[in-house]
């Protein structure tokens, strides 16, 4: 059995999906959790709560002070113009910090800023080339982080995940709006794109424990970059569909949502308007490839059918 650091183990952006199943999993390993945020809450029992504004410098330095690793799963709203404006600012507070206090760090990142012509069998050299404004962001915090590594200048590496689903992600998971909650409620599924091609999804209990792992690993911070645990072969959308259907003993009655009708429907939704430059990723194969990190930490993903039956007995749990 490992023994546990008595150290502190800091998670920014508690509250979400990604941090809550960190901070579970992050229990094996430390004695000693911190959750920050604006307004965090335990996890643990015995978790530690500091309120913070990352986006303030002063408040970022003392979040992290006296810990040993620092996970981040901070996310903004789902917004290219607040995403602008906020991310540069939390990684140049971010990367200051943990340098200031000589922190190791592990970035929990997702694909936007990957080349659209090589989403077919990504992995962690796949090219930097961003089609979208949310890319463009990702990839410039990207290059930020990863010039500080690799100029020594902190220890760190980046969890990069594909989109992600699970139990506790339902306002960002895509899976669970726009498929698991219309069948529960009796209408008819909807599928970004085109449902033949294939979409790899990251479970995010998965994801928590990858995050864990690198932070409590010398060989963890061996590369910059990690494409955290996805299950393979991934599924087309209309696997998912009947999958799900499947589990919840309805019909997989669905419709296909072109660019356009997102478009129009984004009128009056707004983040569905935001939703409309990704669409590129919906209307092609989108394959992700975690064999290196499954290779080198001997771990299986959890199978989309096991997570699909976690997902949804989660969802109904709280309903």
């Amino acid at each position: 059995m490992q023994q546990k650091s008595s150290l502190v183990h800091t998670i920014l952006g508690a509250g979400g999906a990604i941090s809550n199943h960190l901070a579970s999993t992050l229990t094996e390993y430390t004695t000693q959790i911190r959750l920050v945020s604006r307004h965090p809450k335990k996890v643990n029992a015995t978790d530690e709560l500091f309120p913070a504004d990352l986006l303030n410098a002063k408040e970022m330095e003392q979040a992290i002070e006296g810990s040993e690793v620092v996970y981040a799963t901070v996310g903004f709203p789902y917004n290219a113009k607040v995403w602008q404006k906020c991310w540069p600012v939390f990684m140049t507070n971010l990367i200051a910090a943990c340098k200031k206090h000589n922190v190791k760090l592990v970035f929990f990142d997702n694909i936007y800023m990957y080349d659209k012509n090589y989403l077919n069998g990504m992995d962690e050299s796949t090219p930097i080339h961003p089609s979208s404004k949310k890319g463009e962001v990702r990839a410039a915090i990207y290059n930020q982080l990863l010039y500080a590594i690799e100029n020594k200048e902190l220890t760190a590496t980046i969890a990069r995940s594909a989109d992600f689903y699970g139990p506790g992600e339902q306002r960002n998971s895509v899976i669970t709006e726009t498929v698991i909650t219309p069948f529960l409620q009796g209408k008819t599924a909807s599928w970004l794109g085109n449902a033949n091609f294939k979409h790899s999804f990251t479970y995010t209990p998965d994801a928590a424990k990858a995050m864990a792992i690198l932070g409590n690993s010398s060989k963890g911070f061996d590369q910059p970059v990690w494409h955290i645990p996805t299950a393979s072969p991934a599924l087309t959308g209309k696997e998912w569909i009947e999958k799900i259907a499947h589990e919840l003993d309805v019909k997989p009655n669905y419709r296909n949502v072109s660019q356009l009708m997102l478009k129009l429907i984004g009128l009056f939704v707004p983040i569905l308007s935001e939703t409309a430059e990704m669409y590129y990723q919906n209307n092609r194969d989108y394959v992700f490839d975690s064999s290196a990190f499954e290779t080198a930490f001997d771990f299986t993903p959890t199978a989309y059918d096991e997570g699909i039956k976690a997902t949804i007995q989660s969802i109904k749990n709280k309903a």
